[in-house]
Formats: structure tokens, C-alpha cells, sequence
């Protein structure tokens, strides 16, 4: 130490004499190695010793040792044993190069089972999760786990049953199972949801699909991968994504029916479908379905599933089958479900309890009242109507009685059923069902309906539906909502059946249904429910809708009907004319309800004289323009269409120029505004004043401005007339036409400007059309004859010069209100300071009275004033000479007030007389006599 000392203090020559003499102080010793976890047996779980991989890679490829086989199986079982627990993420790289050199061994050698079981040996490993060293590992390596599990799916072209039977179950157990056992020190295995993002991220789904091919005779193996697709495309978008990349729709379903002792072949295949139908893209799925083959496969697989199978699970399984024809059905309409002859037997199918048939299939068939059948049985009426899209589907439906199938659910319910029947709940389901079917049917088959009678089935629905008898709904499913306890179910849906029915605008039918008294049938209903006194709920509405509706297409266009809609339904029309706006935005249908009032005045009112007589007398005008008051502007246009027919009545004029708004708003001035506020949305030019800013544009929006000018063929409408239809313009114009262009109250400066502009809307519409002509002829490169061209020109130097015109006239209107507005303004300045004049000359005059009564000289002055001016006012100069004169001024008086000899005293107050009215008689009408006081009067001589 003393040495180690010395020779400290050689090598620091700034240490001092005193502090080597001081004694050193005792030091801590320093460990010279660390005690791991590893040293005291604190790890738990099996040591993972270190191997070169890359010996073994080495072992296995080297061309001076590739012979020695039976080292490459001691070497590859070594390696089995030593990474039993699961292989770590760093060595992946090596394990999938072995994997492969053993792989390529296989085929062609004589090991081919000894090399077998190493691989699957290797492949069962991989099942486990891999096992990482830091959790950051998961990031570092997941392009490399990625490609390794890629490579799984790679290995399926060895030619080994067993091989690819070990890589099926190792892809299921690696993205589905959770090892229970796989502790190993210092090292963790991932997580199940870190095994599922490296297959979604893999490519492995695409290469099993492709990898089906190769397994067509081998049934087992096929099943096997069918069960890997069917995990893996449960609740994964990314791996049904990848499927369908790789045609796995078609794939699986082209081989449905394929021989299968087992069975599970069409379960798996119909799941996958199933899948891919639920996280994966329809449409893709359905575009790969739409083929012969695939259409083919359903429908036997669906046949056999009806016909064969009785069990709850194939039950479940056709249903299945059935929901994914009606998906193909409904993405493709153009799907060969008729030259396959699909599509009959699903009509045969449908129709065959109501309708009886005598073909094989349902000799023996019979759909009973399990949950299963019953589901059936809607789904099949539901692919028909999806199916009935197409054209050529149509003549199939009414060849195998859809149609008698359908009415025959459009009966009064009952409370209890046979015994083979359905139960009164499952038949209310189906019964709604079917006429939901019906509404979208009746338009294509329009003679089936007439020749099952339908109108005359609907309208004696109809009549239970609103009689007594004694049914309460049970309200199940989404077409029976808010038909609990009721039969507002089947109301709702007879009515929209109804409606869909009359839409159709055939005259048959619609003469059928006004021959059986609908029209009175409906009235009495909507009077019924307005003399309801319980609140109307969303349903409610919606019916209501529905009947105002059927009576608009009944009465349209047929004066005979406008007569039996008569006064009782101008009444109904009147009462929901008067709908208080605030519930227009309450959610639950007002405004279609008001929009259907309003439809129904414009059908069944106007155009008959009598109704219209009996509306216009019940202020339905003054009604209408109340709703284009406080209605949203998507309203007006309806509203504006039905006053415009109704002004072909004359008494209609009187009633819009008599009607006042908020503010004593006019109706021109209101039609105005909207006038004004429809070019506003549209963007037309105007200057802030409301006036013409581009005289060669005066009438055209942003977006015909934006679009220009397109040469189209001449059966096509341009621009321009286009622009006539899609806003209220024209219909505006018309209006004033009827109502007259002057002696219109109430309008501003503004609507004076804005109807200069409407009142030329004709003449600036045609001068636009010609524009439009000009400038497609420019864009063609056509130049017209001479002639022609000099008729071009006319025209458009009319065009400016009219325009020019309205310009002019317009900013006189402005002129001339603000000079005007000046006028009124100096008039008010003229008022404000002849009110201060008044106060000015009442300060001055109390500033001479005070000066009088302080200065007796101003005083004298004053009084001598007021004589000369008296003096002045009469007609005599020499009065006071004259011998009947007489003095009327006191003497001595001090005060330039005119004082004489008589003082007037104040009568009694009223307060004590009462009035003129004290003594009123209401009853009689007639005053009472009573004694009046007399005023007093006192004289007061003057003292001379």
C-alpha cells in the first residue's frame, strides 16, 4: 500500500507534504463481477441455449457434405428438440431457409419420410408463437415474420398429404390458439393479436385459395384448407379482401356439391361465402358469383339443402344459401338465374302452399312452423321481388301464380290457426311481408292483379281495418312497428299497397277502385281521424299521407272523381292546409303530410268548378299563401304550381290581392321576395340595388354560366330550357300574368326594380335560347346564309337594346327613390328645426316678460306697443271719440295682459258631477235626465 502510495504521489506533484501525512480513510472494495438471476435460480422456465443455425444451413447445402443424410437428421432433430418451445423472431431467417432445403428434398428422394417428419416436426413448432427478446422485437422484426408465415403458405406446393395437412393446422393454431405452456427464461411469446396481424398482413389467404386447385381430388386436405379460410375469414377484412383478390368466391363456389362422404364441404364452403359476404367487399363478391357455374352450384346446393335435409343445421344451411342468391341477385341484376332455371323453382317454391303444384320437387315438402320455415318462407318472397328487376324474370313470376300467392295472405287476420297453419303472429309477419312484396310487384303485373281481384281484396282489408272487430296486432318485425294491440299494421301497409297501386296511372284500375266507392271510403276515414282526439303519432301521419296521396292519382285528370271528392273533401283538405308550421320540423312526418294536402288540392280541387267555388269560399287561397309564407323554400314549388292553375279562375285574383301577411305583407310583394331570393341561390348578376349588373346575361345563373354552351342533338333541350323546369321563375312570371303587372299594393322601390326584370322574363328567356343558338353555330364552325346571319345580328342587337331598356328604367326607379328619400329628408330636418324655432320663441318670450316686470321703462314700452297695435287691428282711426264708446281696460293696471270687468269661474269638476254619462242605462240604451249645474258667473266692478 505504501508503495502504491509513493508511487500516487510521484505521478501528482501538487499533492502537499500534509496530505500524505494524514492518514487515508478506509474504502469501500468494489465487486468485481454480477450475480445474474440467472446465478441463484430466480428464472422460471426452460433455458433456451444458444445454436448456430447457420452450420446447420451450412450442413444441409454444402455440396461436400449434401450426401450425408443422416447427419442432415440428426442435425434437423437436434434442432427440433432444442427449440421445442417455439422458435425465437431472430432466428426465423435460417428456420424457413431450412425449412425450404428440406422441402426441395422431398420430391424425388428416398428420405422422402424421414425428411416429412422433420418437416412437420419444424411446422408443428411453428404453431407456437414466436418468442421475442424485447418488446420492441415485435416492430424490428415483422417484415420477417411476415414473409416467414408467407412462406407457410408457400410450402402447400410440396407433394405431401401429411406436409400440407401440418401446415393447415399450424396456420389454425397459430391464429386462433393460445399455447398453455411455453415459458422459456428470458425470453416471451406474442400475442394472439400479434399472430393475427402478421396473417393479415401476410399474403397467406391468397395463397391457400390459389392452393385449392391443386386439391381437387384429395378431400381431406381440401377440407383442411377450407377450415383454415373459414378462421380466418371470420371477423377479418383484410384476409376476406385478400380472398377475393385471389377469386375465392368463384373457387369455393364452383365446387359446392363436389362428392363429400362427410359432409362439411358445403357448411365450410357456405361459411366462407358467408363471411366474405360480411367483412369483405359485396360487390366484388357478388361480380365473381354472377356466372353459370357458380348460380348452378346454389341452386342445387339449394334444392338438395329443401329437399333432402330436415335437420336444424340444414335448415339454417339453405336459409344461408338462399341470403347469398339474393345478395348476387341484388348487386347484379343481370345474374342468369333465369337460364339456369333458378328462378322458377324459387316461384315454385314460394308458391306451392297456396298454389298447388303437381311438379315432384314439393310433392312431399312441407314447411312447418319452425323458426327456420318460417324465415324461409319471407326470404323467398324477398328474391323474387329482387329478382323482378329484371325484365325477363317477370313473365317466370306470373307463369308460376305469384301474384294469387301473395293476395292470399291479404285477408282479415284471426286469433287462432290450425294446427298445420301458421300461428297468428308468424301469419301477421308473413301477411305484412307479402304485401310490402305486393307494392313493389303490382306495377310489373298489373293484369294479375286485375285478374285476382286485388282492388277488391285491398279495399275489404281496408274495411276491417277500420271496423270493429275484435284483433290486436302483435306488432313483431319491421313491418309491423306501431301495430302492437291494433291493426294499424296491416292498415299501413293495405294503404301503401294502395298507393303504389294507383301510381301506376291505369286507367282500369283506377276505374275499378272509384267504381267500389274508394274515394268516399277514404274521405270518411280522414274525417274520422280528424275528429280524433287522441295525438297522432309518426304512423298516423303516414297514413293520412298515403290516403291524401291515393286521392290525388284517383282524381287527377278525370272531372267525374273531382265530383265525388266534392265539399266533404275540400273540408279534409282544408283542415290539413291549416297544420300549425311549428310541427313541419317535429319529426315525425308534417311536412309530407302538408306536401300531400297540398298535392291533393292541386288533383282533386282545381279544375272543378264546384270544388273550387266551395275551397276558394273557404279561404283555401288565403291558406295556401300563408303556407308559401312560413313553408321551407323546397315547398314552393308546389305551392306556386297549384295557385298558378287555380288563378284560371277568375274569383282567385280577387283573393290574392286581398290577402295580407306578417306586416301587412302583400302577395306581390311576397312572390317578389321569393322571385328575388330563387336568383339569389342561383347566383344570377345583380348589383346590390337588386338591378341588371350584365346586360348581355340579365337572366342566367352561375351554374348555366359554368357549364357554357354544349352542342347537343335536337332532341335533347338545352341549357336554357332546361333552366325553365328546375326553379320558379316561370311559374313566378305566369302568376303576375294572371294577377296583373300595376295596381299592385305594397310593394317597395325593391319589387318595383325586381318586376321590371320579371315582367320581361319571357322576351329575355327567348333572347337567351337564341344566344345559345348563336353560340353552338360558332362552336359547330356552321356559318348561316347571309340572310339568316343578318336576322342573327337584328336579333341580338334587340337583345342588348331591351336589356339596355330595363337597365335604364330600373336605375330611374332607383333615382327617383333617392331623391325622394332626399325630399323626406329635408321635410324631417324642416320639422326638427321648426320644433327648436317654437322653443327658441317661447325662451325669448319669457325672456321679455321677465325684462318687463324688472324695468318699468320696458314696461311702459310695451303696454305703449300693444295699444298701437290694437289701435292698428280696427277698422277706425277716431273710435274712441265717438259717443257710444266705452271703455274696456281697467285704469292703473300695471300689465300688458288684456284685463276687462268680468272674471270667468270654473264650473263644478266633473269628478263631482259625474258627466254627461253618470246616469247611462246599458240596458235600455238611453240617458236618464238629471239636473245640470249651471256655471256661475261674477262681475266685478273696477274702482275708478
Amino acid at each position: 500500500m505504501a508503495a502504491i502510495e509513493m508511487q500516487h504521489q510521484a505521478f501528482n506533484p501538487t499533492l502537499t507534504t500534509t496530505q500524505a501525512i494524514m492518514p487515508e480513510k478506509p474504502r469501500v472494495p468494489i465487486v468485481a463481477h454480477i450475480i445474474t438471476d440467472d446465478d441463484i435460480g430466480v428464472l422460471k422456465g426452460t433455458k433456451l441455449q444458444p445454436i448456430n443455425l447457420s452450420r446447420v444451413v451450412k450442413l444441409l447445402t454444402d455440396p461436400h457434405s449434401v450426401h450425408l443424410i443422416d447427419r442432415h437428421i440428426n442435425a434437423l432433430q437436434r434442432l427440433v428438440k432444442h427449440y421445442q418451445k417455439g422458435f425465437p423472431m431472430k432466428d426465423l431467417v435460417q428456420v424457413f431457409k431450412i425449412l425450404n432445403v428440406c422441402s426441395d428434398r422431398v420430391a424425388g428422394q428416398d428420405e422422402e419420410p424421414l425428411f416429412e417428419k422433420i418437416i412437420c416436426d419444424i411446422l408443428k413448432i411453428c404453431s407456437l408463437p414466436f418468442l421475442k427478446e424485447k418488446s420492441s422485437d415485435e416492430l424490428v422484426f415483422e417484415q420477417i415474420v411476415t414473409e416467414s408465415v408467407s412462406q407457410l403458405g408457400y410450402l402447400m406446393r410440396v407433394p405431401s398429404r401429411d406436409i400440407r395437412k401440418q401446415i393447415c393446422d399450424t396456420l389454425v393454431a397459430f391464429y386462433s390458439e393460445k399455447p398453455t405452456n411455453q415459458d422459456v427464461q428470458k425470453l416471451q411469446a406474442t400475442s394472439l393479436s400479434y399472430n393475427k396481424g402478421v396473417i393479415e398482413n401476410s399474403d397467406v389467404s391468397e395463397t391457400l385459395v390459389k392452393s385449392l386447385a391443386l386439391l381437387e381430388k384429395d378431400v381431406d386436405i381440401k377440407l383442411a384448407v377450407l377450415n383454415v379460410l373459414q378462421h380466418f375469414s371470420k371477423g377479418s377484412d383484410k384476409n376476406c379482401d385478400q380472398m377475393l383478390r385471389a377469386e375465392a368466391a368463384t373457387t369455393v363456389c364452383s365446387r359446392l356439391m363436389d362428392p363429400d362422404p362427410t359432409g362439411q364441404l358445403l357448411f365450410r364452403s357456405v361459411d366462407i361465402l358467408w363471411n366474405m359476404l360480411e367483412n369483405g367487399d359485396q360487390g366484388q363478391l357478388a361480380e365473381q358469383l354472377n356466372n353459370l357455374t357458380c348460380i348452378s352450384q346454389l341452386r342445387d346446393a339449394f334444392v338438395y339443402q329443401l329437399t333432402q335435409s330436415y335437420s336444424h343445421y340444414g335448415r339454417q344451411l339453405r336459409n344461408d344459401l338462399l341470403v347469398i342468391a339474393m345478395l348476387v341477385a341484388a348487386k347484379c341484376p343481370n345474374a342468369p338465374f333465369v337460364e339456369t332455371g333458378f328462378a322458377k323453382q324459387l316461384t315454385l317454391f314460394a308458391t306451392f302452399q297456396e298454389v298447388k303444384s303437381h311438379n315432384a320437387l314439393v310433392k312431399h315438402l312441407k314447411l312447418m312452423k319452425s323458426h327456420e320455415d318460417f324465415e324461409l318462407k319471407k326470404l323467398l318472397f324477398s328474391i323474387l321481388v329482387t329478382l323482378s328487376r329484371d325484365p325477363s324474370v317477370v313473365p317466370v313470376l306470373s307463369e308460376g301464380h305469384l301474384m294469387l300467392a301473395l293476395f292470399s295472405f291479404v285477408r282479415a287476420n284471426e286469433n287462432t290457426s290450425g294446427p298445420r297453419e301458421w300461428t297468428p303472429a308468424q301469419f301477421e309477419e308473413i301477411q305484412l311481408h307479402a304485401m310490402s312484396c305486393l307494392c313493389a310487384l303490382v306495377p310489373l303485373m298489373i293484369e294479375d292483379y286485375m285478374t285476382c281481384q286485388g282492388s277488391t281484396r285491398l279495399l275489404l282489408l281496408l274495411e276491417w281495418c277500420v271496423g270493429e272487430e275484435d284483433f290486436g296486432g302483435h306488432g313483431n318485425s319491421f313491418h309491423g312497428k306501431g301495430g302492437r294491440g291494433n291493426k294499424r299494421g296491416q292498415m299501413r301497409h293495405c294503404l301503401r299497397l294502395l298507393r303504389s297501386v294507383v301510381s301506376t296511372g291505369d286507367e282500369g284500375v283506377l276505374q275499378d277502385l272509384s267504381d267500389q266507392g274508394v274515394i268516399n271510403q277514404i274521405i270518411t276515414i280522414l274525417k274520422n281521424a280528424i275528429r280524433s282526439e287522441t295525438e297522432d303519432d309518426a304512423v298516423d301521419i303516414e297514413m293520412q299521407s298515403d290516403m291524401l296521396l291515393i286521392l290525388s292519382c284517383l282524381c287527377e285528370g278525370d272531372m267525374h272523381r273531382k265530383e265525388l271528392f266534392g265539399t266533404e273533401g275540400v273540408d279534409v283538405v282544408i283542415h290539413y292546409l291549416r297544420t300549425n308550421s311549428s310541427f313541419l320540423n317535429s319529426g315525425l312526418g308534417h311536412h309530407r303530410l302538408l306536401l300531400s294536402a297540398v298535392d291533393c288540392v292541386w288533383c282533386a280541387v282545381v279544375g272543378c268548378y264546384i270544388t273550387e267555388d266551395y275551397f276558394l269560399e273557404k279561404e283555401g287561397v288565403f291558406l295556401l299563401i300563408d303556407l308559401l309564407e312560413v313553408c321551407p323554400k323546397n315547398t314552393h314549388n308546389l305551392i306556386l304550381g297549384c295557385l298558378l292553375d287555380l288563378c284560371e279562375n277568375p274569383k282567385t285574383i280577387h283573393h290574392i290581392h286581398t290577402w295580407r301577411g306578417k306586416d301587412n305583407c302583400s302577395a306581390a310583394h311576397l312572390f317578389c321576395d321569393i322571385y328575388r331570393n330563387e336568383e339569389k341561390d342561383m347566383g344570377v348578376k345583380r348589383d346590390k340595388d337588386g338591378a341588371i349588373a350584365d346586360i348581355t346575361k340579365p337572366l342566367m345563373g352561375a351554374l348555366q354560366e359554368f357549364q357554357g354552351v354544349v352542342p347537343l342533338p335536337a332532341s335533347n333541350p338545352s341549357q336554357s330550357i332546361v333552366d325553365v323546369s328546375e326553379n320558379m321563375r316561370a311559374k313566378l312570371y305566369s302568376l303576375f300574368c294572371k294577377i296583373g303587372w300595376s295596381d299592385l299594393s305594397g310593394l317597395t322601390v325593391e319589387d318595383h326594380v325586381t318586376l321590371v326584370v320579371l315582367e320581361k322574363y319571357l322576351d329575355f328567356k327567348m333572347g337567351e335560347v337564341w344566344t345559345e343558338i348563336i353560340q353552338e353555330l360558332h362552336a359547330e364552325n356552321v356559318r348561316p346564309v347571309t340572310p339568316d346571319m343578318e336576322a342573327i345580328e337584328a336579333i341580338s342587337r334587340g337583345i342588348e337594346e331591351r336589356a339596355k331598356i330595363v337597365a335604364g328604367t330600373q336605375y330611374e326607379l332607383l333615382e327617383a327613390q333617392q331623391n325622394q328619400d332626399a325630399l323626406d329628408e329635408q321635410e324631417f330636418y324642416a320639422e326638427i328645426r321648426e320644433n327648436h324655432r317654437q322653443k327658441e320663441k317661447a325662451m325669448n318670450d319669457f325672456t321679455d316678460f321677465v325684462a318687463r316686470t324688472s324695468n318699468f321703462q320696458l314696461l311702459k314700452a310695451a303696454k305703449k306697443r300693444q295699444a298701437l297695435s290694437i289701435e292698428a287691428s280696427l277698422m277706425g282711426n277716431k273710435y274712441r271719440e265717438q259717443e257710444n264708446f266705452h271703455e274696456t281696460e281697467l285704469k292703473n293696471v300695471h300689465a300688458t295682459a288684456i284685463c276687462n270687468k268680468t272674471v270667468a269661474v270654473e264650473s263644478t269638476p266633473l269628478s263631482l258631477t259625474g258627466g254627461p254619462l253618470a246616469k247611462y242605462d246599458p240596458k235600455l240604451g238611453t240617458t236618464q235626465s238629471r239636473k245640470i249645474l249651471k256655471q256661475k258667473m261674477t262681475t266685478m266692478s273696477s274702482k275708478k
